[in-house]
């Protein structure tokens, strides 16, 4: 990625822009699967709170709002897609249209990076905090077991969603979970591997499912699920059921405070992370808290 694309170039613009914005509008990419209704008039007043952060459009919600949310939509029968942006995302959205696309057309987007709630306060348009899949995979499922909403668990290594709903389902014994799953290596090029995930899926008919695939695979794969489940919400939670599970530990409390996971999580995964988190996501973090200063201060 040595040269600057024209995309590039524009996001490169827009990078530190906070304004509002609408649904998004059908950018001609073909990809059916991404588009969807118009939304009613509360979810357009919603959209239009979004403030762009990196070039997203992010929801401002804290834990709990999110929580309310996706309960109320459930009660009402509506079903609906949650990405939890960070700087990984943000990087990726920066460079390809589908994945800015893909945050954009999600019902809720909230974000999952300190870099991401920095920058807004820096823009004086601040979020009111970080919002992770690796948390809501905890509040969600309680308020799930409250109301009897069934939960499925899709993705990490074999045998880790299965994991992950038992440490669930032993804090929060009333959930019901009805499917725990992790798709094979390679899975989503061929239709047979998309099939077998969308019949486990709809003869479970859960109201939840948490996708932990990576972004953006696991949102495609979302944008695939929703049509034969339009009453669930979709949870793209990336490491989360990993977390959930005990398989991958998680930064101890006072650093993720600090905005200091990303340095945990690569102290402890160096090989897998270290080209990720240091050539792609801190210079793009650092850049981003850059412009955002810079606007601060002499705009």
């Amino acid at each position: 990625m040595a040269l600057r694309t024209a995309q590039e170039t524009r996001t490169g613009r827009e990078i530190g822009t906070v304004r509002e914005t609408g649904t998004g509008r059908d950018t001609g990419t073909g990809r059916e699967t991404l588009r969807r209704a118009r939304p009613d008039r509360a979810t357009r007043r919603r959209l239009r709170r979004r403030v762009h952060v990196a070039g997203l459009a992010i929801d401002p919600m804290t834990e709990g709002e999110v929580v309310d949310h996706v309960v109320a939509a459930l009660k009402r029968g509506e079903g609906g897609h949650l990405v939890t942006p960070n700087v990984d995302i943000g990087w990726a959205a920066a460079r390809d249209p589908e994945a800015r696309e893909i945050v954009e057309r999600a019902d809720l987007a909230v974000a999952d990076g300190m870099p991401l709630v920095w920058a807004s306060r820096l823009l004086g348009t601040p979020l009111p905090g970080r919002v992770t899949g690796a948390d809501l995979i905890w509040s969600l499922s309680e308020a799930a077991a409250f109301y009897r909403h069934p939960v499925y668990l899709l993705g990490g290594a074999p045998g880790v969603a299965r994991q992950a709903a038992d440490r669930l389902t032993a804090r929060h014994p009333r959930l019901l979970v009805v499917g725990a799953d992790a798709p094979p290596y390679g899975f989503e090029p061929t239709p047979e591997g998309c099939a077998k995930i969308r019949e486990a899926l709809v003869a479970a008919a859960p109201r939840l499912v948490f996708v932990g695939l990576g972004f953006p695979k696991q949102d495609r794969l979302i944008a695939r699920l929703r049509e034969d489940l339009p009453a669930t919400w979709f949870v793209g939670c990336g490491s989360a059921i990993a977390f959930a599970a005990g398989a991958v530990r998680r930064a101890p409390p006072w650093m993720r405070r600090a905005g200091l996971e990303w340095l945990f999580r690569l102290l402890n995964e160096p090989g897998r992370l270290a080209r990720r988190y240091l050539l792609h996501d801190l210079p793009f973090a650092l850049r981003l808290l850059t412009v955002c200063l810079f606007r601060r201060l002499f705009s």
